[in-house]
């Protein structure tokens, strides 16, 4: 009988554990500012609105949800802390953080146009921001000791996707061509990662 109840177990183990999920990975998107913090504005158009923007379309166009699951740091016009960002990247330990951010300068029309990447001190985010630059027109590739890059222990890299107050930019990361365009980049990004 004991021979039998052992037997029994031994099945049901093997079928509840072949069933058990593994563990789930996690991409971070960080949609940059947000409620009163705007970031930069040109004819009122708001940095914030267009890194969130951006960073829904990144979740929406995700298609390997089996594989990994794109989680925002912020899915509203809210503006959660620096500390609570990464500890929120921090807790669900992900593959990879990217910060959407927008540039801008002082003046009212600039000839300065494309991305600009920030890395952490880390080979994996400078592999990560590699594989970025080769999708976008890169500037430049650079260390910054910044709060997000600085404390979250995943690879991380911060990005910005182009210039405010580029006329050509500013058409790309405000249209809904553009932020679609400028989403599966990053979509394959993540999916060749």
């Amino acid at each position: 009988m004991k021979a039998i109840t052992l037997f029994t177990i031994s099945i049901f183990s093997t079928a509840f554990l072949s069933f058990t999920p593994i563990s789930k990975k996690y991409i971070i998107i960080d949609a940059g500012h947000g409620g009163n913090d705007k970031g930069m504005v040109v004819d009122n158009i708001k940095e914030k609105d267009i890194s969130l923007s951006i960073a829904k379309e990144i979740q929406k166009l995700n298609k390997n949800q089996d594989k990994y699951e794109i989680v925002l740091t912020r899915e509203t016009d809210s503006y959660p802390s620096f500390s609570e960002r990464t500890e929120q990247i921090n807790k669900l330990n992900p593959e990879m953080v990217i910060s959407l951010h927008v540039n801008g300068s002082s003046q009212k029309e600039t000839s300065s146009k494309g991305t600009e990447i920030y890395i952490q001190n880390s080979d994996v985010s400078k592999k990560l921001a590699e594989k970025i630059a080769q999708k976008f027109e890169t500037n430049k590739v650079e260390e910054r000791n910044l709060h997000i890059l600085r404390e979250s222990k995943a690879p991380a890299v911060l990005v910005e996707m182009g210039y405010l107050n580029n006329t050509k930019d500013r058409e790309l990361l405000t249209s809904e061509k553009g932020q679609k365009e400028i989403a599966q980049k990053f979509i394959d990004v993540i999916n060749e990662y």
